[in-house]
Order: C-alpha cells, then sequence, then structure tokens
C-alpha cells in the first residue's frame, strides 16, 4: 500500500479520491528540518510552496517516488534532479488560473479607486474627515479603454487577458516562448468569439502599458527593475500575483515614492514570509498575503487533478 504525506494539505476530495484509490494519506504537517527523518516512511510527497523538495531531501529518501506540487510554479522542488534519480514530479499548472487571474483585478480595481488606502482611513470621525477623503479619493479612473501589459503569457496571463477583454481593455502580451495567436472568449449565452493576440517587445509593452501584470517562472534576478520602472508611463499601476524576486522593491518603492508609479499590487514578495515593513505600510500598496490561488474552487480543482496525477502514475508503474 502507497503512503502519500500530503506536507502542505490536499483538498478533501483529492484526499478523497486518493484514499478510495487505495493510498494512505497523511496530512500531518512535518516541519522543514524533520523531514529527512520522516519523510522515509513515505512513497511520494505533495507540497504547495511551503515545503521545499531539494537535493539533499532527496538524496536522504531513496524510497521516495513521487513529488507532487498543489499549484503552478515547481520553484521550491529540484525537478531535474529528482528526475535524475527515479522521482516523478508532477504539478497542476491549469487548475488555479482562473483564481489568480479575478486576484490580479482585485488588485487593479483597487488600485485605481484607491480602495486599499481609503480602507485604511475608514470610517473616519465627523462629516469633515469625511467629506475630506472624498475629496482625496475623487481622482479615480476606470479599467475600460485603458491598456493591460502581460508580462509572460501562459495559463495564468491568458486568463487575465480574458478577463481584460470583457472589461474593455487593450491587451499587450510579451513572451518569446509562447504559440497562442487568438484567445476565445465566452460570451452570455454560450457564445465563443475569437481574439488575436497582440504581442511585443518587452521594451514597447512597458512603454505603452497603462497597468503591467507579471506572470513569469520564478527568476534569479528581477524581471522589472530600475530602468523599467524609467520607461512606464508616468502614473502606471503594477501587479504582481506571480513570485517574489521578480521586481526589484528597492526600485519598486522608489517609482512610487516619486510618483512614477501610482500603485503596485503585490501578492508575492521577496522575504516571504516576512515582506519589508515599508511595503506593507505603503499607502500606494494594496496586500495579499500569496493567495492566489487560495479559493476554494481552485483547491478542489488543484487536489482532484494531482489525485488523478498521482493515481495514473502508480497505476502505470504497477
Amino acid at each position: 500500500m502507497i503512503k502519500l504525506l500530503a506536507n502542505d494539505g490536499i483538498d478533501p476530495v483529492g484526499k478523497q479520491m486518493l484514499e478510495q484509490a487505495g493510498f494512505i494519506v497523511d496530512t500531518n504537517y512535518i516541519p522543514q528540518e524533520e523531514l529527512p527523518e520522516k519523510l522515509q516512511n513515505y512513497d511520494a510527497i505533495t507540497v504547495r510552496s511551503a515545503t521545499k523538495v531539494r537535493k539533499a531531501l532527496i538524496d536522504a529518501c531513496p524510497n521516495l517516488k513521487l513529488i507532487g506540487r498543489g499549484g503552478v510554479g515547481v520553484d521550491n522542488i529540484d525537478v531535474e534532479y529528482a528526475k535524475e534519480k527515479g522521482v516523478a514530479v508532477h504539478n497542476t499548472p491549469a487548475a488555479s488560473s482562473a483564481s489568480v487571474a479575478e486576484l490580479v483585478f482585485a488588485h487593479l480595481f483597487t488600485g485605481v479607486r484607491f480602495l486599499a488606502d481609503s480602507n485604511r482611513k475608514m470610517p473616519v470621525d465627523g462629516a469633515s474627515q469625511f467629506n475630506d477623503l472624498k475629496k482625496a479619493y475623487a481622482k479615480g479612473i476606470e479599467l475600460r479603454g485603458k491598456t493591460i501589459g502581460i508580462l509572460g503569457f501562459g495559463r495564468i496571463g491568458r486568463e487575465v487577458a480574458k478577463i481584460a477583454y470583457g472589461v474593455g481593455m487593450e491587451v499587450l502580451a510579451f513572451d518569446p516562448y509562447s504559440a497562442v495567436n487568438e484567445l476565445e472568449l465566452v460570451l452570455g449565452g454560450g457564445v465563443t468569439v475569437k481574439v488575436p493576440v497582440k504581442y511585443v517587445s518587452k521594451e514597447d509593452l512597458i512603454a505603452k502599458s497603462d497597468f503591467i501584470s507579471i506572470h513569469t517562472p520564478f527568476s534569479d534576478k528581477p524581471i522589472i527593475g530600475a530602468e523599467d520602472f524609467a520607461a512606464m508611463k508616468k502614473g502606471a499601476g503594477l501587479v504582481n500575483c506571480s513570485r517574489g524576486g521578480t521586481v526589484d522593491e528597492d526600485a519598486l518603492l522608489e517609482a512610487l515614492n516619486s510618483g512614477k508609479l501610482s500603485f503596485a499590487g503585490l501578492d508575492v514578495f521577496d522575504n516571504e514570509p516576512t515582506p519589508r515593513t515599508d511595503l506593507l505600510q505603503h499607502p500606494k500598496v494594496s496586500l495579499t498575503p500569496h493567495i492566489g490561488a487560495s479559493t476554494n474552487e481552485a483547491q478542489e480543482r488543484i487536489g482532484v487533478e494531482l489525485a488523478t496525477l498521482i493515481i495514473n502514475h502508480f497505476k502505470q508503474i504497477a
């Protein structure tokens, strides 16, 4: 019987699927430092973003046959090394795309209508303060008719584009690896229309976009730095629901403080789970604690997809 450790949890539906297929599923969290010893008792492990499965852990657990990642990125797993050691690696790239895309627009709407800062300052004491705030937040803008630049046009980037088209925005995309030339939009009554994708260079995207949303894989160095902020439109907005480290946070704060950037929406940070205080307290930043995929619907889809991949894998090698 195959024993699986779901160290960062798994949706109950996925757990039930695995158990019905004959797996023993343990959802009790084991701290990272205890994994080299305790993972010896399992055939497989599933993780999200918290647990790391690096070379040393893989070497310490020759019993391990499979690593599952409930989510898109696998930067917390040494994938190639695992495969070299005969350990299968599976992730669920499609399951959370819609949830992340919706969070992007939550940050965009928050930014253009000053929701984060107004919520910090409401409720107010007295009509005069109320009226002062009303004046302070009277210069919001609409997303309709504006241009959003999407850096990285994978599954999540494409979902962001679909929402943007629905809002009435123009979409620019940069992704040297994408071969998707059109998107299918589902309208009311089940009617579908196809919209061509407009690809541009990274430089053109940064210069022409009113808002920029990042959807690139993990990178050893920032994708957006000081030179990029300097090239943006004055008053542009930036949303990062991708990976911490993709934006130079020093340069971001400078752009916000100078007025070059009107707002930023951040779901990911350099130093998770302890982001820098000056970023957390900035009046022009809306914040979420890495919850892009954290909806009930996405977690169920992730659990089902991951369970299906795991069950099929062990069937094939049985």
